[in-house]
């Protein structure tokens, strides 16, 4: 069984700070909940990095909302729906649709700059949109742009402290209540931060795979977390797998956009055919997990390693103005987007899974709260909709923070005067182990075989029963972040397997080629608990009720 923590320690024996709130993550859920979090109280912004560096810094297509007069919420809802599969919450799409709009508008407000053309918004469409509803940055650098904006806005804050470098271990919980973290300094050292609500806004587990477009510090830290404090987690098994990045000799699997494929750009085999006609009516733009199984189809029909991605027939001038970023990085490595074609593999991008929240962002303990990535809110369902991710980000945040001005700060003084549960851990030996490194390239390489793109009932036991044999980490002494890093990404990759076992059918991003076909009894949810186990639910279907939304959560409640 995942232990309920990480690492030896005592409460009474640590320095302690106390906050407002607490949140753990700087991408764009974290820095926008810190920015509107700080005008009512203390903030506390941890990030195991940099204030800069997140899975948003990478984003490049852009953030989806409804601006232009000819689409409507309806059809961005429908255009979700569609790509979810029928696992949506239609509530939560409700809200991300209805309310995405103001939240861009108060994102350029903070100082985004997107793209624009004759004075308005230049809006493109990615796979599985109806519409031309995708706002960009500086062609293709959207999430570095918004990085940058919120970064500029939350420095600005005297209410906000930030740690850099700083890794949270763990949530510190009492009574089913989280009162906040475990935190580990640069130099080793251990605090504990509390506070009156703990946002976890710590991104994927892209890491839990050897080729992913995230970069290294996306390694499931929150999931993990936020499983072993108690909360319930949900969907796992819906990995998504970008269709489309670099895959050359040298070269990192860099994203390229699927923008590149809106803006024209088609799709070619090895041997130079088009293929897509043949997979789905949308051709190049069908919902990703379609593309990607398609590319796969044909590589292994054409035994090659990759497809050809081809924009070489659009005018130079509009893919150096759209992608100055994939132009230059191509370039790099010897590849010139508008005169090439561009070899490209699937690989691990997004996690539609997560922590389990309500349309508030919070989850199933008190006081614990989770947005971006991290979180399951219900709106991605099966698979993503391109660009979704980011304004999930700002609504959720946005309800998080309406959420904590209607909560009550919890009396600390039990904690200062060391009632709060002891984290003790005595089993615990240090013991030689295998380098982490090695230990964390095997799981990558049995996610990959095993738990990837196509999956079956074999496969997923022999990578659970790999896993398995790891846990013995769990018994040992940690000190290390990276040691800490791969607990967690021991403990989702897990996770992911056994709900992948559990889905007797495809969906979305699980695909199972011994059960190729989706189930309608299969249109259920698989949650984790780590002490009442695992259960099914259904789908909650749209509330259709005359009563408003304050009505209707009142009546949930």
């Amino acid at each position: 069984m995942i232990p309920r923590y990480l690492t030896d320690a005592s409460w009474q024996e640590l320095p302690r700070y106390e906050f407002e709130t607490i949140i753990i993550g700087s991408g764009v859920a974290g820095l926008y909940t810190a920015i509107r979090a700080a005008e009512s109280g203390k903030v506390l912004i941890i990030t195991k990095k940099a204030l800069d560096e997140s899975n948003t810094r990478y984003a490049q297509g852009g953030i989806a909302a409804v601006t232009a007069d000819e689409d409507s919420p309806d059809f961005h809802l429908q255009d979700t729906l569609m790509a979810g599969a029928g696992l949506c919450d239609e509530d939560a799409v409700d809200v991300l649709v209805h309310e995405g709009p103001d939240r861009v508008s108060e994102l350029i407000g903070l100082g985004a700059e997107f793209d624009r053309e004759d004075g308005v918004l230049a809006l493109t469409r990615e796979g599985a949109h109806s519409q031309r509803r995708i706002l960009h940055a500086h062609g293709d650098s959207t999430g570095a742009e918004i990085v940058r904006a919120l970064a500029r806005q939350v420095v600005k804050q005297p209410n906000v402290e930030i740690w850099n470098d700083h890794f949270a271990i763990d949530l510190l919980t009492e009574n089913g209540e989280c009162l906040g973290a475990l935190i580990q300094r640069p130099d080793g050292s251990r605090v504990a931060a509390f506070g009156k609500a703990t946002i976890l806004s710590s991104g994927g587990a892209g890491q839990l795979y050897r080729y992913t477009t995230n970069p290294d510090i996306a390694t499931a830290d929150g999931i993990a977390m936020a499983y072993r404090a108690g909360a319930e987690v949900r969907d796992m098994e819906f990995v998504q797998f970008h269709p489309t990045s670099l895959c050359y000799p040298g070269a990192p699997r860099f994203l390229i956009s699927e923008a590149v494929r809106g803006e024209g750009a088609v799709l070619r085999n090895s041997a130079g055919e088009r293929f897509m006609e043949q997979y789905h009516p949308l051709l190049e733009l069908a919902p990703r997990d379609v593309v990607a199984r398609a590319i796969v189809s044909e590589m292994e029909r054409t035994k090659s390693t990759f497809v050809y991605l081809d924009i070489t027939h659009e005018p130079r001038e509009k893919v150096l103005h759209r992608f100055p970023m994939i132009y230059e990085t191509c370039l790099n490595y010897g590849l010139d987007l508008t005169s090439d074609w561009i070899p490209v593999a699937p690989a691990a991008h997004y996690m539609m899974g997560g922590v389990k929240t309500d349309l508030d962002g919070g989850t199933s303990v008190k006081r614990l709260f989770a947005c971006g990535e991290v979180s399951s809110t219900g709106v991605h369902g099966a698979n993503r909709l391109a660009s979704n991710s980011l304004s999930e980000a700002l609504v959720f945040g946005k309800r998080i923070i309406d959420r904590l001005k209607e909560l009550p700060k919890p009396d600390f003084t039990g904690l200062r005067q060391g009632a709060p549960d002891q984290i003790t851990l005595a089993l615990r030996k240090d013991v030689p182990m295998t380098p982490v490194v090695e230990r964390r390239l095997k799981l990558q390489k049995v996610m990959l075989r095993n738990v990837g793109l196509v999956r079956t009932e074999e496969g997923l036991e022999k990578g659970i029963d790999e896993l398995r044999r790891l846990t013995s980490l769990f018994e040992s002494r940690l000190t290390k972040r990276e040691e800490y890093e791969f607990a967690n990404m021991l403990t989702v990759g897990l996770l992911v397997a056994v709900a992948a076992r559990m889905r007797q059918e495809s969906r979305g991003g699980h695909y199972r080629s011994d059960y190729p076909s989706p189930r309608e009894e299969w249109r259920r949810h698989i949650v984790f608990h780590r002490e009442s186990g695992t259960v099914t639910e259904p789908v909650r279907e749209r509330d259709t009720s005359p009563m408003g939304q304050d009505e209707v959560a009142a009546a949930r409640d």
